[in-house]
């Protein structure tokens, strides 16, 4: 039995992937600790491991950072990155670095896992060698971003480049993104002094180099080919989810199972505030659409949000939904209109699911852009479209059945990974790299 500490910021899209990896590792027996923030005690308790919040100075989801976040709603999106990386991440660290080491101290893990932008896991693996210390396992819960020759610089949402043009302007953008990053980094690496390491490299090649391994939740065909990715990248497809058991299917669930075509909308579970980005405008393009639209709000309260924008006149095929399990809902879809949440995106793509995507915040450029380059759907290349924009696009993805055949290669590419078996093929040989010696030195004390 091995002892894992897994540790997660406190945003949805970053604990769940991760509290449905601490499920399966309790499962095989495991004894996992799984340190986040303190709205997230049930989902996690229910996963079988034991619960530690984050200390109240520092967990935003106690609103002790409230007034920083209204800044920040403020910003735009390049400026949003800047201050994740110095107010919602580095400031925090030193914090969460002192809690992480008392936890080792009376929680002795071997392994470690985290998600990229948790990267106060990142001084544990800096201060000693490996085997000296947990093994540090990132699950990539986005996009890599860590550089490349082979790719744009990563945050704008461009293709990889195809010409030696491209390149060059590409190499000028790097030094221009440098520059601009160039603040945080120094900010970050002041942060990391304090904590008495040196970070090694620009912080997005950190979070992918420290780490002994970075384990991508998606499979080749939907990821930017790399030549110079770091030794400890690997795909393991995405994780799959549990069916929901527990939830109530709405009177209209029926008519999905019907030869009318099914779309998907949703702004995801964090940017789904202002429902008029893309859910209302994707509701008006297809009011006279001989499709079922099913308008996934994913707050309680969602349904009157959309009444109340549309001024009450909810077109007669929208079906108006809070909550509603993707595991049962997309295999009834046949295009998802999404922001372009990493998540979201990977479970349409286990099922099969073309997409029409536009956001603009945080990873969701690029999440897009990989939704264009891989040929599973239409990129809208904003987060607040026009209603003719979203009616092209989804019915070019309705009408061309390239989107929905490579959807289905995609499909068949994830259905050869076991995501869970990976990374508890990880834990398992950390653990027992660490408990052999230890064996061997008592058999040799006892004259074996």
């Amino acid at each position: 039995m091995a002892k894992i500490i897994v540790t997660a910021g406190p945003v949805p899209g970053h604990v769940v992937p991760l509290a449905a990896i601490a499920a399966d590792l309790t499962k095989r027996g495991h004894e996992v600790l799984f340190y986040t923030g303190a709205q997230f005690a049930e989902p996690i308790s229910a996963t079988g491991a034991r619960f530690v919040p984050h200390p109240a100075e520092v967990d935003v989801t106690v609103g002790a950072l409230d007034a920083e976040l209204k800044e920040r709603e403020k910003l735009a999106p390049l400026d949003r990155i800047v201050f994740d990386i110095k107010h919602l991440a580095a400031d925090q660290a030193p914090i969460h670095d002192r809690r992480l080491q008392e936890l080792l101290t009376e929680f002795p893990a071997t392994v470690v896992i985290s998600e990229p932008m948790s990267f106060w896991t990142l001084p544990t693996a800096l201060r000693a060698s490996r085997g000296r210390r947990p093994l540090l396992v990132n699950i990539g819960i986005a996009p890599p971003a860590f550089g490349s020759v082979d790719t744009a610089p990563f945050g704008p949402g461009l293709l990889p480049p195809t010409t030696d043009e491209e390149r060059a302007r590409y190499d000028d953008m790097r030094v221009q993104m440098g520059a601009f990053f160039a603040d945080p980094q120094k900010y970050v690496e002041g942060v990391f002094t304090s904590m008495g390491v040196t970070l090694p490299a620009p912080l997005f090649d950190a979070m992918a180099t420290v780490p002994d391994h970075l384990l991508q939740l998606t499979v080749p065909a939907f990821e930017y080919p790399r030549s110079d990715a770091p030794a400890g990248f690997r795909f393991i497809g995405p994780l799959p989810a549990a069916v929901d058991s527990e939830f109530e299917l709405p009177d209209w669930w029926a008519e999905l199972s019907s030869e009318r075509p099914v779309v998907v909308v949703t702004q995801g579970t964090v940017e789904n505030g202002d429902l008029s980005q893309l859910l209302v405008p994707t509701l008006r393009a297809l009011a006279d659409a001989d499709a079922t639209v099913v308008a996934a709000t994913a707050r309680p309260d969602g349904p009157d949000m959309v009444r109340a924008a549309l001024d009450g006149q909810v077109p007669a095929n929208v079906r108006l939904a809070g909550f509603v399990p993707f595991e049962q809902l997309l295999p009834l879809a046949d295009v998802l209109v999404t922001n372009a949440g990493y998540g979201g995106v990977q479970t349409a793509l286990r099922h099969g699911v073309p997409l029409v995507v536009g956001g603009e915040t945080e990873d969701k450029p690029e999440v897009a852009a990989r939704v264009e380059w891989s040929g599973v759907g239409v990129n809208l290349h904003t987060a607040r479209p026009e209603a003719v924009a979203v009616r092209a696009a989804v019915d070019d993805v309705l009408n061309d059945p390239r989107y929905r055949r490579r959807a289905s290669e995609i499909r068949s590419q994830c259905a050869e990974y076991r995501p869970f078996d990976a990374i508890a093929e990880i834990v398992e040989r950390a653990t027992a790299a660490v408990e052999q010696p230890r064996l061997g030195l008592r058999r040799e004390g006892d004259g074996l």
